[in-house]
């Protein structure tokens, strides 16, 4: 199909003819960027997914395989199995303490995110909207505290730990992990609680509300994707700390996932593979479930998304 002349009066009144000429550019880019695209985006995003999903993949390859197929790399493939085996999961399920374990670690990590959670909150708003001498000064003293690494911390903490009864307890690490949580939460919602636009609490203020309504009823429903993001981060160091559980837990009744399988799995020398991948992959499960229903508020909480 030909383009047909168009006619138009020009500034002087005399009528002429144009023939529009076809526009190929947009064509003509698109050919031009899929190489491009396929170098610069799509080449690099596939070779950082395979090494992240790499590790992930040999760890359930490792918990499917038989004990034969382990150790003997010359004669089975490395890489795949064709007789994959439920057998690990079997032991590890119903041959040793794993479901203790994995009710200890939930039950330790829920409760000291909570505590952490909340001290954090309070924390938080009170540097960030009670106006007082030296609450910059105190925010980044919290924020430094995270910096300290807990490889040193660890070893004062266990004398108090033992000097309180709660040597092999989980509440020993209920009332440790906040130690390490605190600080981190209080500069994440701090950050967040900035974007929180002010003028809300000051029409609160004018019609009467105390600072604890305005914290529960206006700043707290405008930070629930702050929350989830210091609930994820808090709940995912519990769960995967190993120095504070292996010095302050001792029975293996008492035990998290991370310490029990690593002790339990391991004699000597001799490590069961298909025990250990195995007690790994259903341990991360439930933060994978975790990141995947909350990965969205995650991110907006990182990025201070709050829109007046």
């Amino acid at each position: 199909m030909t383009d047909l002349p168009t006619t138009h009066v020009n500034l002087k009144g005399v009528l002429t003819s144009s023939t529009p000429t076809a526009d190929h550019s947009e064509g003509m880019s698109y050919l031009q960027s899929v190489p491009r695209r396929l170098v610069t985006l799509y080449l690099p995003l596939s070779i950082i997914v395979f090494v992240l999903l790499f590790p992930f993949y040999w760890m359930a390859l490792t918990a499917v395989k038989p004990d034969a197929q382990l150790l003997d790399m010359e004669t089975y493939s490395p890489f795949w199995t064709w007789n994959p085996t439920f057998k690990h999961f079997y032991k590890l399920l119903f041959e040793s303490h794993y479901p203790m374990w994995l009710w200890n670690t939930m039950y330790v990590a829920v409760c000291a995110t909570f505590l952490s959670i909340v001290a954090s909150v309070l924390a938080a708003y009170a540097i960030v909207r009670l106006r007082y001498k030296g609450a910059n000064l105190v925010g980044g003293l919290i924020f430094l505290a995270y910096l300290v690494p807990p490889s040193i911390l660890f070893i004062p903490l266990a004398t108090v730990v033992f000097q309180y009864g709660l040597f092999d307890s989980p509440l020993a690490l209920i009332l440790t992990y906040p130690t390490i949580l605190i600080p981190f939460s209080t500069w994440l919602l701090m950050g967040y609680f900035k974007t929180i636009p002010f003028e809300l609490e000051e029409c609160a203020l004018i019609d009467g509300a105390s600072r604890w309504q305005i914290l529960i009823k206006i700043v707290l429903p405008l930070a629930v994707p702050g929350l989830i993001s210091a609930f994820i981060f808090c709940f995912t160091l519990c769960w995967n700390e190993f120095i504070y559980a292996l010095t302050f837990l001792q029975s293996t009744a008492n035990k998290t996932v991370p310490v029990a399988i690593v002790n339990e799995f391991v004699d000597g020398d001799v490590y069961r593979w298909g025990s250990l991948m195995a007690g790994a992959l259903a341990g991360s499960l439930p933060l994978v479930i975790l990141y995947a229903f909350f990965v969205e508020h995650y991110v907006s909480a990182m990025t201070g998304a709050v829109k007046e």
